[in-house]
């Protein structure tokens, strides 16, 4: 029977204190109060003076209420029944259905052991062209949106959920607005991709310490599918949202500020969440698709600098499009020269000639005289931004590959294109 103890020495906003011995980090603890019972986590040890957070905050808690230790950390119960259900930062349901208490697995546990995991091989379909085609997803990878408040990133994860290569789709949601969280929920709902989903949501109205254990939820969830043999996307928005929770948190403990008040260890954090994903060199794989929003479309913020420092690529969402240039996909390479032999030629040929277009969309806007290559361009341009930038454009690889083709025949002649002849030869269009 754990001890109950009924005197707190401190309440700190949601943070409170209380003399204790055998306590651990990061252990549960519940506090009855005059309204109810609410959970509570240890943050912070000095000697016998143990500080807790509180999940609900610490409005309504009084010093004699009563707190008593778990003796664990924050468990999640897993097993097919999460598929379809939807649950908040506290692991409760959110969506009135019953709660789970079986099979519980611990969060925020260690990365995979590197023995265990094998080199990243496979490609994972969006039926999004600047993805699949310009910059693959690669099973296992770790990448993130780079975007600012007001773009569709919301949308683009939405779509990327019901149309992704995935067996077990795991989205955390962090400080969404409630018509973002009705809007994922109706689209997957709608889309019939539900079925596979799990959702562990936070809103902006829930408790800050909730934010952070959305993304250790969705990972522990996820651990468990992929080492049944599942191939599972965890999608995460948003990164900076959980950062600034880190901070805010970080603050009320009064811990000396590193860079723009972000804790000193915000690199740690990050990266020991990203690093979950993994290829089982004998079982299935979690793949990490998370956005990071930049305040003021700074990518010199500590989040998205500290997140480029961890990843592998990442894609810049600008203007409602996945942009050419500042996306990257690192591990690209190690697929797209397996999935169609014209796939890495014709790629780096249409990236080529846009990177073209957007310098003589320059000469033009400056009054110089166009030649017959900038009219070309220009023409170029427009059907490369309508048939291959549009995320609204949903077709599989092979359809935007031929597609590909079929924008550089209206617009070039076979040699202006600087392709292999033999490509040519078998993918130029005939007609």
């Amino acid at each position: 029977m754990n001890k109950v103890y009924s005197k707190i020495e401190s309440i700190n906003g949601s943070v409170i204190t209380v003399r204790a011995k055998g306590v651990k980090l990061n252990e549960l603890a519940e506090i009855t109060t005059r309204f109810g019972k609410s959970l509570a986590e240890v943050n912070k040890i000095d000697g016998d003076l143990v500080s807790l957070q509180v999940f609900a905050g610490g409005r309504g808690v009084a010093t004699n209420d009563q707190i008593r230790f778990l003796g664990h950390e924050m468990r999640v119960s897993f097993s097919d029944n999460l598929l379809g259900r939807i649950f908040n930062g506290s692991a409760e349901p959110r969506d009135h259905g019953p709660s789970l208490a079986e099979n519980l697995v611990p969060i925020g546990g260690p990365s995979v052991n590197p023995a265990k995991r094998i080199n990243p091989n496979r490609m994972m379909r969006t039926n999004i062209p600047m993805i699949d085609v310009f910059n693959t997803l690669v099973v296992s990878q770790k990448i993130p949106i780079f975007s600012i408040s007001g773009e569709p990133y919301n949308k683009l994860l939405a779509r990327i959920a019901m149309q992704a290569q995935a067996d077990v789709i795991i989205l955390g949601g962090m400080g969404l607005k409630y018509d973002d969280y009705l809007y994922f929920k109706n689209t997957l709902e709608e889309g019939g991709a539900l079925s596979k989903t799990v959702m562990f949501v936070h809103t902006s109205a829930d408790p800050t310490v909730e934010c952070i254990k959305i993304p250790d939820l969705s990972l522990a969830v996820a651990e468990q599918f992929a080492l049944q043999g599942k191939d599972v996307l965890v999608l995460l928005t948003d990164m900076t949202n959980f950062a600034d929770s880190m901070k805010e948190i970080a603050i009320t403990q009064e811990q000396v500020p590193s860079n723009r008040g972000y804790p000193g260890d915000l690199y740690s954090q990050l990266a020991s969440r990203y690093e979950k994903a993994v290829d089982f060199a004998d079982s299935g794989s979690i793949t990490v698709l998370a956005v990071t929003t930049m305040p003021g479309d700074d990518v010199t913020h500590p989040v998205p600098d500290n997140t480029g420092y961890i990843t592998e690529g990442q894609y810049y969402l600008k203007g409602g499009r996945i942009e050419p240039f500042g996306s990257l996909s690192r591990l690209k390479q190690q697929v797209n020269s397996k999935t169609r032999k014209d796939h890495r030629s014709l790629m780096d040929a249409m990236i080529r000639l846009y990177a073209q277009y957007k310098d003589t969309l320059e000469k033009k806007s400056m009054g110089f005289n166009m030649s017959a290559w900038d009219e070309k361009l220009l023409k170029y341009g427009v059907l490369f931004e309508s048939q291959m930038m549009d995320l609204t454009v949903n077709i599989p690889l092979e359809e935007a590959l031929d597609n590909g083709w079929k924008i550089l025949a209206q617009c070039f002649d076979k040699q202006e294109t600087g392709l292999k002849s033999e490509l040519i030869e078998q993918f130029w269009p005939k007609n």
